[in-house]
């Protein structure tokens, strides 16, 4: 498997505004899902968060860091695979050195 298309800690996750992937925690609302996200450092329409890239003005989508399980960067362009890759659902403190709280 190339090092681009593994999941990694989120505590090794960029945060320089960069999008990336994002396995988002299963919950109450629904089962484990995949989201492009970005950091964001804090403007006028929020704080310092992890936000999902389809966020805008006045309708910001924020995860806390708690709610995002790992990440890993976007892939290269691969015409024969245009799907986004199944949401991680290894053990984490074993997998990516990760308490998940």
């Amino acid at each position: 498997m190339d090092e681009a298309d593994r999941w990694r800690s989120m505590a090794s996750a960029p945060k320089d505004g960069s999008r990336i992937l994002v396995t988002i925690r299963p919950s109450e609302q629904g089962p484990a899902e995949v989201d492009l996200a970005y950091w964001s450092h804090g403007d006028q329409f929020g704080a310092e968060s992890w936000r999902a890239s389809d966020s805008s003005p006045g309708q910001i989508i924020e995860y806390a860091e708690p709610e995002l399980k790992c990440w890993m960067p976007m892939p290269s362009a691969n015409l024969a695979s245009l799907s986004m890759p199944s949401p991680w659902e290894g053990d984490d403190a074993e997998q990516l050195d990760g308490s998940g709280i």
